[in-house]
């Protein structure tokens, strides 16, 4: 891979040239522990081929059938999955992805 994907964290971790903690895998999809721990279950499910968050939701059927399976698996008393998309959401990483995050009751939207 050339250029910018060869420097795209999410790439490097389905390359397995990052660590991450995979708790799904499938031939299309890759599901880890998100780094940051704002609550007790934060999980990040992208598609393995390199995507912008626009190309993912535009094609969401697989990826998000896994981020409901995960979520449900991981959060069974209810998750929220949510994705940021461009900066002014604070989209920190160019590769598609969903958040699925619970394990604590979540409160309001602000």
């Amino acid at each position: 891979m050339a250029g910018a994907l060869e420097h795209c964290t999410f790439c490097r971790i389905a390359r397995r040239e990052e660590p991450a903690e995979i708790l799904f895998e499938d031939d299309e999809v890759l599901v880890f522990r998100n780094r940051l721990r704002w609550v007790p279950v934060m999980l990040l499910v992208i598609p393995k081929d390199h995507r912008s968050q626009e190309e993912l939701w535009r094609s969401i059927g697989h990826v998000a059938e896994v981020a409901v399976q995960v979520g449900e698996e991981h959060c069974p008393a209810g998750f929220r999955m949510l994705s940021n998309v461009g900066h002014d959401a604070m989209q920190s990483q160019p590769h598609g992805h969903i958040h699925v995050i619970g394990g604590t009751f979540l409160g309001e939207y602000a």
